[in-house]
């Protein structure tokens, strides 16, 4: 397994440097995931009852991508780097860190603000992107891997890998990949599968944030804290508490949702009795 193991650092996170300007595999795997979560809806909206434009899809993926940015940045600072905004806030434009879960807020609330502006239905809408999103996801857990980045805790299981940019030179657990089958391939699967099920609007949308939560909730176990964190509240990370978090949010969101579901049955079998 020595070739398995010594694989990171025979990759290039570079694809082709100009000067000072750098084009990097983690950002075209951005392009990737956009493009291929494009492709996928494009698919959906040939072959199912969506009633939405390719030029309206394009629109709005404007929108995602600056609410990706923005929020994952955001997110990084306020949930992963927030000491520094009282020690030394000057360090921030140093560091590239994104968040995934500042990520998904700050295109959540993009697609509010889209689906309102549109006169959309916003539940509706996350639908048809949701069982997209994690086949997308996987490119930018190749990217993190690609980058050397984001690797696993000290490990001797014999697919450990060593990767540069660890300074103590440790086999670690490759959480890149584990994120990028387990979040990525494994739960696209699941919900391209079952995408056409319409229990409720908002359905294949809640089961995507309880799926790739329950996952990172998992892989947090041996994945490396990131840099001056250690484990809070004695046994869970913050991406744990976060991922925890969502999943409670959401339990909510179903509840609320079956309930009002039956009200309108019983409302609509009382005037049908009438």
């Amino acid at each position: 397994m020595s070739w398995w193991q010594h694989i990171p650092e025979h990759i290039n996170p570079v694809i082709v440097r100009l000067g000072k300007l750098e084009v990097r595999y983690y950002g075209l795997m951005y392009v990737v995931a956009f493009a291929i979560t494009y492709l996928l809806v494009l698919h959906r909206l040939k072959k199912e009852q969506y009633e939405y434009t390719s030029e309206l899809i394009r629109s709005y993926l404007i929108w995602a991508v600056l609410g990706l940015l923005i929020g994952g940045k955001a997110g990084y600072i306020l949930f992963y780097e927030y000491r520094l905004l009282i020690t030394a806030p000057a360090q921030l434009l140093s560091r590239f860190g994104m968040s995934y879960h500042g990520g998904f807020i700050g295109v959540f609330a993009t697609t509010l603000i889209f689906c309102f502006k549109h006169g959309i239905s916003f539940w509706q809408f996350c639908d048809l992107f949701s069982p997209a999103i994690p086949l997308g996801y996987t490119f930018g857990r190749i990217g993190n891997f690609i980058n050397g980045e984001l690797y696993g805790r000290v490990t001797t299981v014999s697919w450990g890998m060593y990767f540069p940019l660890d300074t103590a030179g440790q086999l670690r657990h490759p959480s890149q990949l584990y994120e990028a089958f387990f979040e990525g391939v494994l739960l696209f699967i699941i919900l391209w599968s079952i995408r056409k099920k319409r229990v409720f609007d908002g359905f294949i949308f809640c089961l995507y944030i309880i799926g790739y939560s329950i996952a990172r909730f998992c892989i947090e176990f041996v994945r490396e804290p990131d840099a001056g964190l250690e484990m809070i509240l004695k046994y869970f990370t913050r991406g744990q508490i976060l991922s925890a978090g969502m999943i409670l949010v959401v339990i909510a969101i179903i509840l609320f949702k079956i309930i009002q579901k039956n009200k309108n049955s019983c409302k609509l079998l009382d005037e049908t009795c009438v």
